[in-house]
């Protein structure tokens, strides 16, 4: 088993987590630091505003509240102007001093300025920024006191220095807004990346994957989400594998099947082959010899008989030896092979068969039934019908102590063509329960010689349930087209 680590050894895994990134855009790690950036700059946008309102509310509150007591207080040391004039007024005002946030002038009946607030030594030289002040400055507020004998007192509100503050204050806010902001995304940055960090081995495990190496799996990853993605892509390619070696041992198993099938097929041609040659050679060869010899023996027997009847005896003997050796041959020719089947055709073969079954010793009453079919059917597909009628002559006369055996064969019209239908009925003692244990070759070797065709043969009861249930055999081959060469083999 392979072992992934999310190491930059190779250069290939390094190219295979480098694609994934190219073909789907923005990372994960920069799109979570993008999301987060425009929320927490939407938050601190957010505090800068609502500072810009609390101090846009605290210098209106402010100016108002101090202008008013300023204007009130004034109102109240009238009589100090009434008692000791514009001086006494004057010197007063000025040990008063400036009053924060507001300006005040004094002038006497003919208008003369005789008094303006000291400027203001808070925070002096500087100012907020007209956007600000634009922002916070409130109403302006105006009052204007008229003292006895003509004189003018105007207190005027003053809120430059209070939005001065307001604006130092928004600038702390923003600037530790600022700090808060790059320190947060770079602490989320690092722990993103810490985070995604076992990804890179999920892509490099996935790369092998695409690879074709199965066997390659993920470690242990950190985090509960990492660590359910490695433990589910492991549990996919132990399936993958194992349903892949299933596949692969399936395959080779189906091939040497085939080949196996293909090869028993071709040494059962031979050994057909094989076997007609012999036929024919004890047909035509030993036959025409024993046949010479029987009739050689018959006439020294005819000539012999009065003047040597000993060696007359003799050849008697040998006429007879010649004569069951020849009924011996003459039997072993269609164990071999059905010279019939070439001759006459598969009907006339299976009445031979049937005929010389019922030459047997307590043979059963044998019924054959075949329907008219076509003179020229294929060699290998005749034989095959044949031999599926031979074996189940042979175990019915050897087994079942059937009295009523009965043979159909016929063709049958079908969705994918024509079919030869073979059915053997006996009604005997039934199958044994171990008919399928090993050893038992000839209904294997039958079915597959039939399946090698490409038919079918079942072996059940022909009467369920009965006493004697009997054996029924039926065979189903698709009807091919006669090839030259099976015409050629024919022909020989």
């Amino acid at each position: 088993m392979v072992s992934l680590t999310a190491t930059p050894d190779p250069a290939p895994p390094a190219a295979t987590l480098a694609a994934p990134a190219t073909s789907a855009g923005r990372s994960l790690r920069f799109k979570v630091q993008v999301l987060l950036g425009v929320l927490m700059l939407g938050f601190v946008s957010a505090l800068l505003l609502l500072q810009i309102q609390a101090t846009r509310n605290s210098v209106h509150e402010e100016i108002v509240a101090g202008n008013r007591v300023a204007g009130q207080l004034l109102q109240r040391v009238g009589w100090v102007y009434r008692l000791s004039g514009p001086d006494g007024m004057l010197d007063f005002l000025q040990q008063l001093g400036r009053v924060r946030a507001n300006e005040i002038t004094l002038v006497d009946a003919g208008g003369r300025l005789i008094y303006r607030s000291p400027p203001s030594v808070y925070k002096q030289g500087r100012e907020a920024p007209p956007w600000f002040d634009a922002q916070v400055a409130p109403p302006p507020q105006l009052q204007v006191i008229e003292l006895p004998g003509g004189g003018r007192l105007t207190v005027e509100a003053d809120a430059s220095r209070a939005i001065l503050d307001g604006w130092d204050d928004l600038q702390r806010l923003a600037a530790i807004g600022g700090i808060a902001l790059l320190l947060i995304n770079a602490l989320v940055f690092w722990y993103v990346g810490v985070t995604l960090r076992p990804f890179a081995t999920i892509l490099a495990g996935l790369g092998r994957l695409e690879r074709g190496d199965y066997a390659a799996r993920l470690p242990d990853l950190p985090g509960r989400e990492a660590g359910s993605i490695g433990a589910a892509i492991n549990r996919m390619a132990a399936a993958v594998e194992d349903q892949l070696q299933t596949r692969l041992a399936a395959y080779e198993a189906e091939r040497s099947l085939a080949e196996s099938r293909e090869i028993a097929h071709q040494v059962e041609l031979h050994t057909e082959r094989e076997r007609r040659e012999i036929a024919r050679e004890l047909h035509d060869e030993l036959g025409q010899s024993v046949t010479a010899m029987r009739s050689l023996a018959l006439s020294l027997t005819h000539r012999l008989a009065e003047r040597d009847p000993p060696a007359g005896a003799t050849a008697t003997l040998i006429a007879d030896e010649a004569g069951r050796l020849y009924d011996v041959m003459h039997g072993l020719i269609p164990r071999l092979t059905p010279l019939a089947l070439d001759s006459l055709g598969l009907a006339d073969a299976l009445a031979d068969l049937a005929g010389g079954a019922r030459q047997h010793p307590g043979a059963p009453r044998i019924e054959l039934t075949v329907t008219p079919l076509p003179g020229d059917l294929d060699n290998d597909l005749a034989l095959a019908a044949y031999r599926v009628v031979q074996e189940a002559l042979n175990n019915a006369l050897r087994h079942s102590g059937a009295t009523l055996l009965h043979i159909g064969v016929g063709l049958v019209d079908g969705a994918a063509g024509q079919r030869l239908q073979v059915q053997v009925d006996d009604n005997g003692q039934g199958l044994p329960p171990d008919w399928q244990r090993p050893g038992h070759y000839g209904l294997r070797g039958l079915r597959e010689r039939v399946r090698s065709l490409g038919g079918t043969l079942a072996v059940e009861a022909a009467l369920p349930g009965a006493a004697h249930p009997g054996v029924r055999i039926a065979a189903s081959l698709p009807v091919r087209p006669v090839t030259p060469v099976a015409t050629a083999e024919r022909a020989r």
